[in-house]
């Protein structure tokens, strides 16, 4: 074990999170380009759109669970978590190399249906990300102690992740998204493969005698955060697939422009949504959290994503307005992808972790599933304004939920008992 492993330094933690960046790299390259290419290259429909974007959703429900209930149990190549990662992260790089390239993947397989090759695409990219999500966010638990040294990975996590996804969006909006895809090949690669080698899981996982009366699963307390996060993203997915409907109609004006112009605010709104949300966990929502809870912390980001989403769909009619609101919308974002993470592992079996993370996992999924009954509200919808009432609720919901939930009581744990875990 490396002595930054052991002493739990910054770097450590920066190393750690690079395998969840390296997925949510590639989950960035879906959200800014996938609805993009399929409407301006391939010609899909709204509603073809979010029949690509339910083909992952719809085989991660169990394979997240899979994965991490293998991967408990699993020991090869030096790792439990460690084959998953570098698997899903090669499969992941291979299919955004071929996002672009779905017409030569059905010329070559002599398919005449893009809608088909489209979806199989985008199974086989969604199928990398959930491989691999779930390791890459079991194994910073893994090696972390409970409590504040939690809270951090998870947003170091969101902040090195958030970075690089802000990064994402800036070059599909100043370059374009086919740079992005090339780009993007070569992140989720690397930041998926390099960092196992320099990181050393524990064979062992067993709860401590001492722990284990803390880490029985508070199977109660699970649902309400379930059902939390889960309306939480069925706003937030139903925003990333549908936002170019809104887009279209509201804030770019039409005409042989528009395709582009509209590809640009997108990527621009996520650029905004996403540097406020690396900014804040670390900085603002770890010391906030430590000063009146996680869960308060996480609820009252979430109310402030619903306000967002409704002035968004009562006043962003200009590219500037729609930048602004994202700004505020990023406050929730920030939560959404960091502190659920760290509330969740503290209330399950320490040696569960993968499985308990691919439940967790249900929360996003099927939230993604059922976003795809937007779709069909957008196209008989005559204002596209009504996408962000809905996400508006959704995440109002949600906010009432997660106030539902127990908070646990956060304790710094002692430099001693750091170095004693680290061994």
């Amino acid at each position: 074990m490396l002595d930054m492993q052991k002493r739990l330094s910054n770097t450590f933690y920066a190393i750690i999170s690079l395998p969840a960046t390296a997925m949510g790299f590639a989950l960035s390259i879906q959200i800014s380009a996938l609805s993009w290419l399929l409407s301006t290259k391939y010609g899909l429909d709204i509603h073809e759109i979010g029949i690509v974007w339910a083909a992952g959703p719809t085989a991660g429900i169990l394979g997240q669970v899979i994965i991490g209930l293998i991967s408990d149990k699993a020991w090869f190549w030096g790792g439990r978590r460690r084959p998953f990662v570098l698997i899903g992260g090669t499969l992941a790089a291979l299919s955004v190399f071929l996002l672009p390239r779905i017409d030569e993947v059905a010329s070559l397989l002599g398919v005449s249906n893009l809608l088909v090759v489209a979806v199989i695409v985008a199974l086989t990219l969604d199928l990398s990300i959930n491989i691999s999500f779930n390791p890459t966010r079991s194994i910073i638990a893994d090696v972390t102690p409970d409590g504040i040294p939690r809270t951090k990975g998870y947003t170091w996590m969101q902040t090195i992740s958030g970075f690089w996804g802000v990064m994402a969006y800036l070059i599909g909006a100043f370059i374009d998204n086919y740079a992005l895809i090339t780009v993007g090949v070569f992140i989720v690669f690397l930041f998926s493969v390099v960092p196992m080698f320099f990181v050393t899981e524990d064979r062992n996982l067993e709860v401590k005698a001492a722990e284990e009366a803390a880490t029985v699963t508070e199977w109660g307390q699970l649902m309400r955060i379930y059902l939390a996060h889960g309306f939480s993203w069925l706003g937030v997915q139903s925003m990333f697939v549908y936002i170019i409907a809104f887009i279209q109609q509201h804030v770019v004006a039409p005409g042989p422009e528009a395709a582009a112009q509209s590809g640009h605010v997108i990527s621009i709104s996520f650029a905004v949504m996403n540097t406020v949300g690396f900014l804040l966990p670390a900085l603002v929502l770890e010391p906030v959290a430590e000063r009146i809870g996680r869960v308060k912390t996480q609820m009252l980001c979430i109310a402030t994503m619903a306000v967002a989403y409704f002035l968004i769909a009562f006043s962003a009619r200009t590219p500037v307005a729609l930048y602004m609101l994202m700004a505020v919308v990023g406050v929730g974002w920030s939560a959404v992808v960091s502190l659920p993470f760290a509330i969740m592992s503290e209330k399950v079996d320490r040696s569960r972790m993968g499985f308990f993370m691919g439940i967790f996992n249900l929360s996003v999924v099927l939230p993604q599933l059922l976003s795809t009954g937007v779709g069909g509200i957008l196209k008989n919808a005559s204002d596209s304004s009504i996408l962000f009432l809905i996400c508006g609720g959704c995440l109002t919901i949600s906010a009432i939920l997660w106030a539902l939930v127990k908070e646990k009581t956060i304790h710094a744990v002692p430099q001693a008992t750091l170095r004693a875990t680290s061994h």
